[in-house]
């Protein structure tokens, strides 16, 4: 299986963190992880990078429900930033609201809406997004 080079995890849930870093790496899901504990810190990061979009992530796994900055307000000022690269974004929360899972819906750059715990297969179903 290829592995994704380069992906962020956005979320502010550290034993999340834990659990989803180890079925990453188990899965050889992706080279590189960085973690973020809100949307603000991804964001700085995603603008420190545009001069190099080598650096910008391949697949960026969010959570919505974040102190600081949520993922809806992720969404709505990453869409305002202009790259050529393709970065799918995942939903991945814990809410089953079927408003979110519609609201979701509205963001061209949101690849799927995926109810935490992320799985195994899950991971393996990106992957195949990602390089099809």
């Amino acid at each position: 299986m290829r592995k994704i080079k380069l992906t962020y995890l956005i979320d502010d849930d550290e034993i999340y963190i834990f659990t989803a870093k180890k079925l990453i790496n188990k899965t050889d899901f992706s080279e590189e992880v960085k973690f973020f504990y809100n949307g603000k810190e991804a964001l700085r990061a995603i603008k420190s990078k545009l001069y190099n979009e080598e650096e910008l992530p391949d697949v960026i796994l969010l959570d919505l429900n974040m102190p600081i900055m949520d993922g809806w307000q992720f969404l709505d000022e990453f869409i305002r930033i202009k790259t050529k690269k393709t970065i799918k974004v995942y939903i991945v929360s814990s809410s089953v609201n079927p408003t979110d899972i519609e609201r979701a819906k509205t963001y061209n750059m949101v690849s799927n809406y995926i109810v935490k715990p992320i799985s195994r297969e899950k991971l393996y179903s990106i992957t195949e997004e990602v390089f099809t």
